[in-house]
């Protein structure tokens, strides 16, 4: 398509697709020469998160003209591109737990109220879900519960042969799942709209010129609109003061968009951040599994890390999921090393007299 090998960049990195980029003459009507991306679903993947719509291009050609800095979509031939969007992302430029400057706060707001705007039958896009499997308008917990049982039956009874017994091994079953939804029920109705529902640091870019683009929305729905502002706090991981303002960003714009949307938002936020704390353990001890899969045979760090890192994941969901207590980092390590040795059919490295610093 570039007419040019060697201009082709990639396999970038990402977990849903294999990607490449490269510049494509005269595909703008300016005849600007820009970079596109040419993606291939990866075969084979587990999906940790529930999908509504069929296409994320056929979605962003949807929503063009309403939702402002998304990528622009190009038909060429029998594919679809994406524009590639130069920058850097926010999470290169302020980490997690550094506050976002005012500039793009105040974007990232107008992109909640954009989406306000957008109702449930506003959006010209094919859906995955047959229609009775959809929340009518409104019915929060209906649509709370749908992502419980997908976390449930997708993430962990699906994966049940291969990682049951390092669950139960980290204090985590089946049973966890009946006293997620003992604490998220009584919700109170809110109207829905479209949803991002993966708005963290890599999926923000800040272009040369200051501009802040989103992009990935593979896992954007149709939903209760606190249950977008709950996953981007928990990914975003804003300093104590920005998440208040954020907060208080979201109420004004989602409110002023779409009456309604913010009813019981102060008793349902924490409930909604349960849950995300909740699918994390399942998510995060499935993703650290797979990664020790191709660590090295003398990587004792490697597991130090993994340990520590579900440590803390773990901590967060102890009243989430009901567990009697959180698991010693020495403990998760041991576990994570008898998964590997069960899994590779090889003795992990030095772990037998080793502790845990």
């Amino acid at each position: 398509m570039s007419g040019d090998a060697g201009a082709v960049v990639g396999p970038l990195t990402g977990y849903h697709h294999e990607t490449y980029v490269f510049p494509l003459p005269d595909a703008t009507a300016s005849g600007e020469q820009v970079r596109w991306k040419c993606r291939e679903p990866r075969r084979d993947l587990l999906w940790f998160d529930r999908r509504c719509f069929a296409s994320e291009e056929q979605l962003l050609r949807a929503l063009r003209g309403r939702v402002t800095g998304i990528p622009e979509v190009f038909r060429a031939g029998s594919a679809d591109l994406q524009r590639f969007i130069e920058g850097a992302t926010l999470g290169t430029l302020y980490e997690a737990g550094a506050a976002v400057p005012e500039p793009l706060a105040d974007r990232v707001t107008e992109l909640f109220h954009q989406m306000a705007l957008i109702g449930t039958g506003d959006v010209r896009a094919r859906r995955r879900c047959k229609p009775d499997d959809r929340p009518s308008d409104g019915d929060t917990w209906g649509f709370v519960e749908r992502l419980v049982h997908f976390t449930e039956h997708r993430v962990y009874r699906q994966n049940s042969r291969r990682f049951e017994s390092l669950f139960g091994s980290l204090g985590v079953d089946g049973v966890s799942f009946e006293r997620l939804r003992g604490r998220l029920r009584h919700l109170t109705p809110r109207p829905f709209c479209l949803l991002h529902a993966d708005l963290h640091r890599e999926n923000f870019i800040v272009d040369p010129q200051g501009g802040l683009w989103v992009i990935d929305w593979e896992l954007a729905m149709i939903g209760d609109p606190l249950y977008d502002l709950a996953t981007h706090l928990h990914l975003m991981r804003y300093p104590e003061r920005q998440e208040t303002d954020v907060i208080e960003r979201w109420r004004s714009a989602v409110g002023a968009a779409r009456p309604g949307a913010c009813d019981g938002w102060e008793a349902d936020l924490p409930k909604l951040l349960d849950y995300k704390r909740a699918q994390s353990v399942f998510t995060d001890v499935i993703r650290e599994c797979l990664s020790l899969e191709t660590a090295p045979e003398d990587g004792d760090d490697t597991y130090d890390q993994a340990a520590r890192r579900l440590h803390g994941v773990f901590a967060a969901a102890v009243e989430p999921l009901g567990l009697e207590g959180v698991p010693a980092v020495q403990d998760i390590f041991s576990a994570l090393v008898r998964w590997h040795r069960e899994h590779r059919g090889t003795a992990a490295p030095g772990h037998r007299a080793r502790a845990v610093r």
